[in-house]
């Protein structure tokens, strides 16, 4: 998978919160740093879980794709 998840993992932040991302009241790097996200992301058939926690939320991000927010899936990426 070569796709960033990033615009992905704002998208499903944004559904979790019944928003749309452009109205969003964070930015994700102030939680982590999105690069990081990209470079796991970035290493194929690898198998990884990430999960990181924002002011309201718990996120988690998997090598096959999904993306939860608090347990619940809210989108794919890839």
């Amino acid at each position: 998978m070569e796709q960033s998840p990033v615009p992905d993992i704002v998208e499903a932040i944004a559904e979790a919160k019944e928003t749309e991302p452009s109205k969003l009241d964070l930015t994700l790097y102030e939680y982590i740093d999105p690069e990081a996200i990209h470079r796991l992301a970035s290493h194929g058939t690898a198998s990884w879980t990430l999960t990181f926690e924002l002011s309201e939320h718990e996120v988690t991000v998997t090598s096959d794709g999904g993306i939860f927010v608090d347990g619940t899936q809210e989108g794919l990426w890839a």
